[in-house]
């Protein structure tokens, strides 16, 4: 029995349009490369002034920046900053410094004259340092051997001193040293209790002769420990019996008292 033949299926014709897909995706793809090249082309001006003035004021707060580099072309993107100077001190500061040593001079001075007219000149020593002015009383002046209540004699020498210093707001600390000969009495068992005794009746005198507030004044006593000679001579040890009353500086009433002889 034969069977009919089937009929060839029709085949389809070719698309010739599909090219046209493929130049669409090109042709889009192309104007978004134009686009952003564009856009890249075009600055904001006062967008860039805004990040410059904001990178100027990073690196060097109000300081004005000279300019380094520039892109090429015509739109200006901007300064690249100079490398910032460590700060300095401020003129202001350097005249308040130079104002208080002027300070510190005039009232070394004028102790030194009152001194001068009184006849104790060696009793009371001087200095200037970083510290501040350090009126340095030496324990024969001021002190018998071993106590430490100020001679009668000697109060008035304490105050021209304490008149000289009462008007001025500077931080007084007062400070009892000794030599290293060791002591042991009833009164005081060792160098510690007789430097830190001593550097009292000072303050308190101060405090009760003269009127100085309480606020303004600390006590320490250093014992031996603080030595402004060799211990291992009798001038020595007469140069380290002292109370200093220190009157600091600024940077001296910010920080702990500075080693000795430095």
């Amino acid at each position: 029995m034969n069977r009919p033949k089937r009929k060839k299926a029709h085949e389809k014709e070719p698309n010739l349009e599909r090219w046209l897909v493929s130049y669409a995706d090109f042709i889009t793809l192309l104007f978004a490369v134009f686009v952003m090249l564009y856009a890249m082309s075009i600055v904001d001006q006062k967008k860039m002034e805004e990040v410059q003035a904001s990178i100027q004021s990073s690196f060097s707060g109000s300081q004005t920046l000279t300019p380094a580099l520039k892109v090429i072309g015509d739109k200006d993107f901007g300064l690249i900053p100079e490398v910032v100077q460590p700060p300095v001190p401020s003129q202001s500061q350097e005249e308040s410094s130079a104002a208080e040593t002027q300070e510190f001079t005039q009232i070394k001075e004028d102790i030194q004259d009152k001194l001068q007219e009184y006849g104790s000149k060696n009793e009371v020593q001087l200095t200037i340092n970083e510290r501040g002015l350090v009126i340095s009383l030496k324990e024969a002046g001021f002190f018998p051997s071993g106590t430490a209540q100020v001679q009668p004699g000697a109060l008035p020498l304490l105050d021209k001193i304490a008149t000289s210093i009462f008007r001025y707001a500077n931080t007084l600390r007062i400070e009892g040293h000794t030599d290293n000969i060791a002591i042991n009495s009833a009164a005081f068992p060792s160098n510690w209790e007789l430097s830190t005794a001593r550097a009292n009746s000072i303050v308190h005198y101060l405090i009760e002769k003269h009127g100085f507030k309480g606020a303004k004044l600390s006590v320490t006593g250093y014992a031996e420990y603080r030595p402004i000679a060799d211990n291992a001579t009798e001038e020595g040890r007469r140069l380290n019996r002292r109370v200093d009353i220190v009157m600091l500086s600024r940077k001296g009433a910010q920080g702990e008292a500075l080693k000795f002889g430095e």
